[in-house]
C-alpha cells in the first residue's frame, strides 16, 4: 500500500476561484504529497490577496519539499491574470496542466489527479473544442468511456448519481441514450462501485427519460424501446438493476436507501438533487478511467474571484472534499 500518494491538483481557471481554493489547501494536513499544477507566481498572487502565510516551492519528483511549503508544477500563463476576467489567450494554458496531469497519471509519477474548475466557453472562445473534463480525460486516456458521478451528502446517507450522458444540448440527449451505451455504462458504474467504494453488491437505479418514466409509452417511447432492454441485459450479466423509475420519486429517501447509486438519463436530472443536498462539498468522479480523477461539484465563480473579499469568503469544501476523495480511493486501489 502506499502511505503517502502524489497527488496532481490542477489548478483550473487562472481567473477563477480555483487557484484561490488551491492555496486554502495549506489549511489542513494532507496524509499525501500534493502538487499544485499552474502558475507558482500566480498562486503566490493569490496567497498574498487572501492574506495566507504560504510558500511554494518548485516541484522537484524525488525532492520532496519541507512539509510547510506547496510544490508547484510550473506552468505560466501566457497572458496578465484578472481575477473574474478569463481571456482565451490563456487557455492553452489551461489544457497544458491538465495534459500534464494526465501524463503523470498514466506515467505513475502522480496517484490521481483532482482539478479546480475551467471556464469551458473561454477555452472554446480560444478556437479549442473543450465540452468538459469527463470528455478530455477519456478522450487522452483511451477510454472506451468515461462516466460522470457525483458523491455527496452526509457519510450515512451517502448519495451517488451518475450520468448517461453529460455536456449535451438537451435536444440531443434522446439520441445519445441508446441500448448499447447504457449497457456500457451500466457496466462501468457497477464495476467502479465494486473497485473504488467497495460496494460488494451494487443497487443501480436507473431513472426514464420521460416524466413519469414515460407513463407506458403516452409520454415517450424511449423507455420502452432502449433504457427496458438495457436494463434486462444488464440483468442477465448478474446486475442488480432497477428502473426505469420516475426521476421526480426516485431522490425520495425511503426510495433511495434501496440503492447505492442513481443514473440520471441528462445532467440536470439528477445533479440538481444532488447539489441540492452537498452543493460546495460534493466530488465529482470520473468513472471508467485508467487512472483516478476527482474535481470540484461547481464552476470557476468568476464574480468571486473578482472581489478579495468574497474570495477569501469562499468555501473550499469541494475541492478539500475532492482531494480526501482522491487519497482514500487511491490507496483502496493500490
Amino acid at each position: 500500500m502506499t502511505s503517502r500518494p502524489t497527488i496532481a491538483v490542477t489548478i483550473g481557471e487562472p481567473a477563477g476561484i480555483g487557484p484561490d481554493l488551491c492555496v486554502r489547501l495549506a489549511e489542513r494536513t494532507w496524509p499525501a504529497r500534493l502538487v499544485l499544477v499552474g502558475d507558482i507566481e500566480l498562486l503566490r498572487e493569490r496567497a498574498r490577496r487572501l492574506g495566507a502565510g504560504i510558500r511554494f516551492g518548485p516541484y522537484v519528483r524525488r525532492s520532496p519539499p519541507p512539509s510547510a511549503t506547496l510544490e508547484v508544477a510550473h506552468y505560466p500563463v501566457a497572458a496578465p491574470v484578472a481575477p473574474g476576467r478569463p481571456d482565451p489567450a490563456n487557455a492553452k494554458l489551461v489544457l497544458a496542466t491538465l495534459e500534464a496531469a494526465v501524463a503523470g497519471c498514466l506515467s505513475g509519477e502522480f496517484t490521481a489527479m483532482v482539478t479546480a474548475p475551467v471556464q469551458k466557453s473561454v477555452i472554446n472562445d480560444a478556437g479549442i473544442a473543450f465540452s468538459g473534463h469527463t470528455e478530455f480525460l477519456a478522450e487522452r486516456t483511451g477510454a472506451r468511456r468515461a462516466v460522470m458521478m457525483l458523491v455527496g451528502g452526509p457519510p450515512k446517507q451517502m448519495l451517488r448519481v451518475a450520468l448517461a450522458t453529460t455536456h449535451l444540448p438537451l435536444a440531443a440527449v434522446p439520441a445519445a441514450i441508446t441500448r448499447t451505451n447504457l449497457e456500457e455504462i451500466l457496466r462501468i458504474v457497477a464495476a467502479d462501485l465494486v473497485g473504488k467504494f467497495g460496494v460488494a453488491r451494487p443497487r443501480i437505479a436507473v431513472c426514464g427519460l420521460n416524466p413519469h418514466a414515460g407513463e407506458g409509452g403516452y409520454l415517450g417511447r424511449e423507455e420502452i424501446e432502449t433504457i427496458e432492454p438495457a436494463i434486462a441485459a444488464a440483468r442477465a450479466t448478474g446486475l442488480d438493476i432497477a428502473g426505469p423509475l420516475p426521476a421526480d420519486t426516485v431522490f425520495v429517501p425511503a426510495q433511495l436507501s434501496n440503492f447505492d447509486c442513481v443514473l440520471a438519463m441528462y445532467h440536470d436530472q439528477g445533479l440538481p438533487v444532488l447539489k441540492h443536498v452537498s452543493f460546495g462539498h460534493g466530488v465529482n468522479i470520473t468513472l471508467g478511467l485508467s487512472i483516478l480523477r476527482t474535481s470540484v461539484d461547481h464552476g470557476t465563480a468568476l464574480d468571486l474571484a473578482a472581489h478579495g473579499k468574497a474570495a477569501r469568503a469562499a468555501d473550499p469544501g469541494s475541492l478539500l472534499a475532492a482531494v480526501g476523495l482522491a487519497i482514500e480511493l487511491s490507496r483502496r486501489e493500490t
